[in-house]
């Protein structure tokens, strides 16, 4: 798995991030600080906090005016995976076990909301108040697309417009006011704001999807947990449902009404979408909202940290794991 290319001259800023973030964890209760820490600490990329500081140093840049906001944007993110594994009764993230399997339930709950908590103290203290509103309105606008599943395989319209609001909603709206958030912390204009938005909005679809393909594709040792997640919790993703559409894939839209999979029929599913060419497909919408994304950026002049921006991009298409 390539590594995020992080440039050196923000390294040591997003390791003051780092450091922010379990300081705050730490000084909790003993059980909250482990549990928090267990999800912190359990090998995320910190993409997130990276696009924050890179983002306002297309501006005017200073880390102490941004380092608040690319804190919360983690936090959010950890507490949204808390959530979303007791939602989904996972049981393994990134090859270690989740905080409610390591634990329980209750301590699950608790800890996603005392991490979205904190993650309000920290925007809090960010010297502009819309950083606030930006990442407010991204846990709400997470919220719903937590409660608005995928429902159908076809027909290909409704499957692809639900897909697409879900996606937005879970993944792409934190993406993007990570990014208006570092942008306004970096003292841009309200359309740069907006652009520098827009450019995480397509980074996180093109990252989420390509999630989605790897879990057709993928194996567990790359993924840190099996291939075909998806199928077996019956979320339906992109890859399945361009399958699904292709000629010989009609059958596939059985697997929205399935109450179960066996072992056996997740393996003929994962075929079944691979020889159908659905994961080819999935990345190919992936690639373009990586292209949207990197045009958002040629309004800003030339710079490193432009160029970092789209060299993750390119890691968020690539990757294979």
């Amino acid at each position: 798995m390539n590594p995020l290319p992080i440039p050196t001259n923000i390294v040591d800023d997003l390791q003051a991030v780092d450091a922010r973030i379990i300081e705050r964890v730490r000084s909790r209760a003993a059980l909250i600080a482990a549990a928090s820490s267990h999800i912190l600490t359990s090998g995320g990329k910190r993409i997130r906090a990276a696009m924050t500081l890179l983002c306002a140093q297309l501006g005017q840049y200073q880390l102490a005016q941004v380092i608040h906001a690319a804190a919360a944007v983690e936090m959010i993110h950890a507490a949204t995976l808390v959530h979303d594994d007791l939602i989904d009764d996972a049981e393994r993230r990134r090859g270690k076990v989740t905080v409610h399997t390591r634990w329980d339930s209750g301590v699950a709950l608790m800890v996603g909301d005392y991490l979205f908590a904190l993650a309000a103290v920290e925007m809090s203290l960010a010297p502009d108040p819309r950083i606030i509103a930006f990442f407010s309105q991204a846990v709400m606008t997470i919220c719903e697309g937590e409660l608005s599943p995928v429902m159908v395989v076809a027909p290909l319209e409704q499957a692809l417009v639900e897909y697409r609001y879900k996606t937005g909603c879970k993944t792409a709206a934190l993406f993007e006011a990570g990014c208006k958030a570092g942008m306004a912390a970096g003292g841009g204009t309200a359309e740069q704001i907006e652009r520098a938005g827009r450019f995480g909005y397509g980074v996180g679809m093109a990252f989420q999807i390509v999630d989605d393909v790897l879990d057709y594709t993928g194996d567990e040792q790359t993924l840190g947990k099996p291939a075909g997640g998806d199928l077996r919790q019956g979320t339906i993703t992109l890859p399945l449902i361009y399958a699904a559409a292709n000629p010989g894939g009609a059958h596939l839209a059985a697997v929205a009404d399935a109450e179960h999979l066996s072992a056996s029929q997740v393996d003929e599913v994962l075929a079944e979408v691979r020889r159908l060419r659905g994961a080819e497909q999935a990345l190919a919408e992936a690639e373009r909202y990586g292209r949207e994304a990197t045009t958002e950026l040629r309004a800003f002049a030339p710079s490193q940290a432009r160029a970092a921006l789209e060299a993750i991009v390119r890691f968020a298409l690539d990757r294979r794991g």
